[in-house]
């Protein structure tokens, strides 16, 4: 059986401790290793990312801060699967770029963004599990990459075009459970499994360990933390009822071949029992399989997210068998 977990998730400590700046050191550490330089957190910025959505449950939890150098740092997790999440960090960071330059200012003010997102579903397809996106221009014929001239290094601080343009970072960190001396990947099974070991050494993990601990939280803190991971529950429940209601309707349609069957053997049987009675038959026989057929597939894939929420959550199995249906095995089988 699995041990109770005693750090809270890293979206819980993003929806509320991160924000605090005496726990920035935390944030500082987890950015530092992302992008290989030291980050220090100058302040968190008026923005709609920083506003606390009670009513967004779970699905979505972001901050965005400042750096001591002025650049943006947006940080999101993800956890619902999302088709068009790359269309949508394009749309964060572009926002912000405008946000923050006044009317009447130079080019030259436009801040620099970083948009680090982690998500808990399967992005894409590739098999690396911490994606880096940024821009560059290369020619067509020669194949060379367009650099900044001599002045435009002195007046930027950069010596690369790509260094003025929003970078991109993708952390797929579902399922990683794969400790590690390497310190990124460290931050990965922090992010995965909500774990940290005494071995831990990379920058901000111990201080995650210490200041993210459950039992070190007020009454109504530890409260609102359960009621966040139940609203999680509630929202997977949600997700998936109405995916299988879909898969319900994709059953009738997926039935047209059987019923054109059942129409077929409904006009045999009706020239001798009569046309109309026939294909009545072969229409209610369609219907019912498909019915059937969806509402199970659909109450089975939504008992297995459930568990699979409440074993990630360290949930007695005996627990987990008692909502689900599920036995302990098919509980264990779940990854």
């Amino acid at each position: 059986m699995k041990k109770e977990r005693t750090l809270v998730s890293f979206d819980w400590a993003l929806k509320r401790m991160l924000r605090d700046k005496a726990n920035f050191v935390v944030l500082e550490g987890f950015v530092s290793t992302l992008l290989e330089t030291n980050v220090k957190i100058h302040r968190l910025l008026e923005s709609e990312s920083n506003i606390d959505r009670g009513e967004a449950k779970a699905n979505r939890v972001d901050i965005l801060a400042e750096n001591s150098e002025g650049e943006m740092l947006l940080i999101e997790v993800q956890g619902e699967s999302e088709y068009a999440y790359f269309q949508r960090i394009l749309f964060g960071a572009s926002k912000l770029v405008t946000e923050y330059i006044d009317s009447g200012q130079n080019y030259d003010n436009v801040k620099k963004v970083y948009s680090i997102n982690i998500v808990f579903f399967d992005l894409g397809q590739g098999k690396d599990y911490v994606y880096h996106g940024k821009t560059e221009f290369r020619g067509i014929h020669e194949n060379d990459v367009l650099m900044l001239s001599t002045f435009q290094r002195q007046k930027f601080g950069v010596s690369e075009v790509y260094q003025l343009y929003p970078e991109y970072y993708i952390l797929k960190v579902n399922d990683f459970n794969r400790w590690s001396r390497v310190p990124l990947e460290q931050w990965i099974y922090f992010l995965s499994t909500s774990e940290i070991p005494e071995d831990a050494d990379a920058p901000g993990l111990k201080e995650a360990r210490e200041k993210l601990q459950v039992a070190k939280m007020s009454r109504e803190e530890q409260a609102a933390y359960r009621r966040y991971l139940d609203d999680r529950v509630i929202l997977a429940d949600q997700i998936y009822t109405a995916r299988g209601e879909g898969k319900l309707e994709g059953h009738f349609e997926g039935k047209e071949e059987g019923l054109a069957e059942g129409r077929a053997e409904g006009l045999a049987e009706g020239r001798a029992k009569g046309l109309a009675e026939g294909r009545a038959k072969g229409l209610a026989e369609g219907r019912a399989e498909g019915r059937a057929e969806g509402r199970a597939e659909g109450r089975l894939e939504v008992n297995l997210e459930h568990a699979r929420i409440m074993k990630a959550k360290g949930l007695d199995y005996s627990v987990i068998c008692e909502v689900t249906g599920l036995s302990i095995e098919e509980i264990e089988n779940l990854s």
